[in-house]
């Protein structure tokens, strides 16, 4: 059968990639034509666009690279027309691929069929979606518990929960990796902390670097008796880094390291997103940390309709590991929440507690990668056979 699948960023193309691997595994004759980035085309998928070259984020960059995003809205389409696929896999990135669901039931010859893989997260903000999404899209896979009964509930749209892809990239990565040692350019004073770690994964955004990444630095004065270790973006330079870094005796930096990182921290303070799920499945105890201007949280504060920031704490629905949201983001504050997941046995045991937990719920039934692969192709089967 023929596939053309969306991902518009480097989570989207990891998670892709593992999709494709397990679609050829069931479909040996697939054909895969793909928007994504080097991974989902080294699992076999013909890429048409890298991720690179369409994956904008914020308003501002939006609008200042609109004529480019309505160039490949276009093209798309025109792609898609040309290929004729027996089903449109829509991953993620939303802004982008509900244009491309709406479209293509609109079609007056060819109503394509529509799977969205990973679920916009309409349950924080944007809620309105969900009606369109309901009309133009066949069957949507989502990959946090809560979403199956928020769908039924609130929207009486059955979707089916396949758990979260990233449980099955954490387990395979520790298994092959578990030993690898962490590569650190250690000043000779902090050469005997390499053992007694805490990870900074600050952002990868340089405006929100600059927001948190300064107050957890400060935090590491505290505790001179660890090595601090930032996690650097992809996108930003290491210039960037040493220059807010150099005033700080024990703290190092690693880059493209950050899930070697995570297996080798006793702690690690983290911005709110993917990562504190990531460190979580690690093991980890952290504090979520979140930090925007004044005008931006204040703006999300009304939009955004959710008890908690963090995922951990969303898929719990309870407090698992603390958040320290704009204001509540101090040094001061910082330091005693570190101390705690440091040095507390308790609250280091009560934390693991629920990590486990957390695992159970987000792995249940197997690898979610193998689930959707099945379920796309059972509901392809099930169409093609009758």
């Amino acid at each position: 059968m023929k596939y053309y699948i969306i991902a518009g960023e480097a989570s989207g193309d990891l998670h892709g990639s593992n999709l494709i691997k397990e679609l050829k595994k069931i479909d040996a004759g697939a054909n895969i034509r793909c928007w994504g980035g080097d991974l989902m085309q080294q699992a076999g998928g013909t890429l048409v666009k890298h991720y690179k070259h369409h994956a904008f984020m914020g308003f501002a960059e939006v609008v200042m690279n609109l004529r480019t995003i309505l160039n490949n809205l276009k093209f798309c389409k025109e792609d898609i027309q040309q290929f004729q696929p027996d089903v449109l896999v829509l991953i993620d990135y939303p802004g982008f691929n509900l244009r491309i669901a709406e479209w293509a039931k609109q079609q007056p010859y060819e109503q394509y069929k529509v799977i969205f893989y990973i679920s916009p997260q309409v349950w924080a903000w944007k809620e309105g979606r969900v009606k369109k999404m309901k009309q133009n899209i066949d069957k949507m896979l989502v990959i946090l518990p809560f979403e199956k009964d928020y769908f039924k509930i609130k929207w009486n749209w059955d979707v089916e929960y396949v758990g979260h892809p990233l449980v099955q990239v954490i387990e395979n990565y520790k298994a092959t990796y578990q030993s690898q040692p962490l590569t650190l350019n250690l000043k000779p004073s902090t050469l005997n902390l390499a053992s007694n770690i805490v990870a900074l994964l600050p952002g990868s955004r340089k405006q929100e670097i600059q927001k948190k990444l300064p107050i957890m630095l400060e935090v590491s004065k505290s505790f001179p008796q660890y090595q601090f270790v930032v996690a650097k973006a992809p996108g930003q330079e290491d210039a960037f880094y040493e220059e807010l870094l150099k005033p700080y005796t024990n703290v190092s930096s690693v880059r493209n390291e950050t899930y070697n990182l995570l297996l080798h921290a006793k702690a690690a303070l983290v911005t709110s997103g993917t990562a504190t799920l990531e460190t979580a499945l690690f093991g980890v105890p952290e504090v979520v940390c979140y930090k925007g201007s004044n005008i931006s949280y204040q703006i999300a504060k009304r939009l955004i309709q959710v008890k908690y920031i963090s995922l951990v704490n969303l898929i719990m629905n309870k407090l698992v590991v603390k958040e320290l949201i704009q204001n509540e983001l101090t040094a001061k504050n910082l330091e005693q929440d570190l101390s705690a997941i440091l040095t507390n046995e308790k609250r280091i045991a009560e934390i693991k507690t629920d990590y486990a937990a957390l695992k159970k719920l987000l792995s249940e039934g197997g690898d979610a990668s193998v689930k959707a692969a099945k379920s796309i192709y059972k509901f392809l089967a099930k169409d093609w056979i009758a």
